[in-house]
């Protein structure tokens, strides 16, 4: 059995038998889980190891690579703005970054462009080698960038590219970079232990994550069938047109990557969404009750090829069920909003309920949304409320 450390308050053993559960029957080899309620610590407790070969303890302090729970930091930040009456929600993007406006973007909005509805979740044309890793190249690029449907009319999950496209109206609005930002604004006042963009420093206590390894009869999703098999579809083109990119080299954790490279660790992601439940909230009463509306919800979501439902920024609840195969679905009420990221990473708030829930690990999962060990968790969480 694998050792369990940390603080789970007794009402909420649940939580940590479900987290020693992922362990011992559903393959998690280093992971950390965090529940606050109504302000208080109720569970914060990690387990397992850094490596696949189980050498190195995962310690109090391990961070780890959280991919679009980072979606979920940068929406904030962008909030944050509109709260301060420096970003116009309802106000197109070329009021601040007049060049966005290029090949038929010109009636985008910011709405939109928090909703994945602006149209460039990728780029057809080659990346450049390293290209991900210079902020400036990657937004001129998005700037100059034809749609793939008209903005507006639909969304498509924009992957990575959100974290440059809502990074750079933050850089504009602001004079800062996102990760700037981020850090005096967000991270620093919170007292995170969460980057966009990581100092060498901390390279040493940052786990590599443990790529998922399909098994041989398992059908591949249609997602995939498409990221393998179709150079020309948005799913290739998002992930893999890329200029090379890993997300666990060090030019890649250096780098501001908005939409996908944020590292962390569970106590600070719930932490952070903590910031956006109760009274002493970071965001306006109103402005958090606005952002987790319905923005975007459709049967067939242009990247990820199945149905998808979003608020300005964050995931809402996405009950895919009925989709064989595993990481097609985040199953949360409906009063509650986060963010998902790559192998099954997540943060939740969750107002009513007084709930700010986070979950990393290293050992990544199938699918595109949440897999069996982040929803057991979720699903305990609830259990024990």
């Amino acid at each position: 059995m694998t050792d369990i450390f940390g603080y789970c308050d007794p009402a909420f053993t649940r939580v940590k038998d479900s987290f020693a559960e992922n362990f011992a029957v559903r393959g998690e080899i280093g992971a950390t889980c965090s529940v606050i309620i109504d302000g208080q610590t109720v569970v914060d407790i990690w387990g397992g190891h850094q490596d696949k070969a189980k050498t190195t303890l995962w310690s109090e302090d391990t961070l780890s690579l959280v991919f679009s729970c980072t979606k979920a930091a940068t929406a904030i930040c962008a909030h944050l703005l509109i709260d301060q009456g420096k970003l116009d929600l309802d106000a197109r993007v070329i009021k601040y970054w007049p060049e966005f406006g290029a090949a038929g973007k010109d009636n985008v909005t910011v709405r939109m462009m928090l909703g994945h509805q602006s149209g460039v979740p990728a780029l057809r044309d080659p990346v450049r080698t390293d290209g991900f890793y210079d902020f400036d190249y990657m937004t001129k690029r998005l700037a100059a960038e034809t749609p793939f449907w008209e903005p507006g009319t639909d969304n498509g999950y924009h992957m990575i590219s959100f974290g440059w496209t809502v990074g750079e109206l933050i850089r504009r609005v602001s004079g800062q970079s996102l990760g700037k930002f981020f850090k005096d604004n967000i991270a620093g006042p919170l007292g995170l232990e969460f980057y966009i963009g990581l100092p060498d420093r901390e390279f040493e206590r940052t786990t590599k994550m443990i790529p998922y390894e399909r098994a041989p009869d398992e059908p591949l999703s249609e997602f995939y069938a498409q990221l393998f098999g179709d150079r020309t579809s948005i799913p290739h083109l998002s992930l893999l047109n890329s200029g090379s990119h890993y997300h666990d080299k060090p030019e890649a954790w250096r780098a501001e990557l908005g939409g996908s490279g944020g590292i962390s660790n569970a106590r600070s992601l719930a932490k952070m969404m903590n910031a956006l439940v109760g009274k002493n909230t970071i965001l306006s009463g109103a402005r958090i009750d606005d952002m987790r509306r319905t923005a975007a919800k459709t049967d067939r979501d242009r990247t990820l090829l199945i149905p998808s439902h979003f608020g300005q920024g964050f995931m809402l609840s996405m009950d895919n069920r009925h989709i064989s195969g595993e990481g097609n679905s985040l199953i949360i009420p409906d009063t509650a909003f986060g963010h998902v990221g790559a192998g099954g990473s997540l943060c939740i708030a969750d107002p009513e309920m007084g709930l700010a829930y986070g979950y990393s690990m290293n050992q990544m999962g199938g699918g595109i949304l949440l897999n069996d060990r982040g929803q057991t968790l979720i699903d305990a969480t609830y259990e024990c409320l």
